[in-house]
């Protein structure tokens, strides 16, 4: 089983010239990303929960190998905080059933301000279908301590490992046999980009929790400027030397017409 390697997101204008052919209209955007990647995680969920309809509808608009990761809902994270979890939960599940074979880890990342509750966790986590991954991003301190990690482990979610600037931002706990890691933002000289040695101390990190034949999603966060695009297949190529095996992501960009000076 593979290391997914992929964006979060694939509708950025500042993609155009980059990832994206300049006459290629945004329709069609989807289908060209995956043509370079196997995955993606949506975003746009968290804003705006898209109907059943439309994740059917990026279903057959993506080959079959494509995997599809879903950040919830901000009513579920941070409207509701967690709170009487089973009809928003059991509406997110029912609306992205649509993606059918696609579907990949379900994505909460809580809000900065919801310190640790494993209780409220582990209620959340029960009303989630057997079998569906879910991936858990909280972003308070409060939320390292065993009783959290134990709720992870004892539901197969997997600790969403988080980098801001070049660094993690949470324990590298690893609480089920997949694991998912997030890139928000590098601090090479090209900010938002990542450099070279920060990318191969990720995959490091990697290699040490899990065996090559465990899944693992990765998404780069870090859009602006077409960063997410080159950093991911920088970190593939990287994570490709070092013997881990990769899903598709560019060996490189067709060239495009030259930017505007400013």
């Amino acid at each position: 089983m593979p290391l997914f390697v992929g964006t979060s997101g694939w509708q950025y204008k500042d993609w155009r010239d980059v990832l994206y052919p300049p006459a290629l209209p945004t329709t069609r955007w989807l289908e060209e990303y995956a043509t370079h990647f196997t995955t993606v995680e949506i975003n746009n969920a968290f804003y705006r929960l898209p109907t059943r309809d439309t994740f059917a509808r990026w279903r057959t608009r993506t080959p079959p190998d494509f995997v599809i990761a879903v950040k919830a809902s901000r009513f579920l994270t941070h409207i509701k905080r967690l709170r009487d979890p089973e009809e928003p939960v059991h509406r997110l599940m029912t609306h992205a059933a649509g993606l059918g074979d696609r579907l990949g880890p379900v994505l909460l990342q809580l809000p900065p301000t919801l310190r640790a509750d494993p209780a409220l966790l582990d209620a959340c986590l029960s009303h989630f279908p057997t079998g569906t991954r879910v991936a858990v991003e909280p972003r308070h301190e409060s939320w390292w301590t065993p009783a959290v990690r134990e709720v992870l482990t004892a539901h197969a979610a997997a600790l969403c490992w988080a980098d801001v600037l070049s660094r993690p931002v949470t324990p590298l706990w690893r609480t089920a046999d997949w694991g998912y890691v997030r890139f928000h933002s590098g601090r090479a000289r090209r900010r938002p980009h990542y450099g070279r040695q920060s990318l191969s101390s990720w995959v490091h990190r990697i290699a040490e929790a899990w065996p090559d034949e465990s899944d693992v999603y990765a998404y780069f966060n870090n859009d602006p400027q077409g960063a997410a695009v080159l950093d991911a297949m920088l970190f593939a190529r990287t994570a490709r030397a070092a013997g881990r095996t990769v899903t598709r992501t560019p060996h490189h960009l067709p060239p495009m017409r030259p930017r505007p000076s400013r």
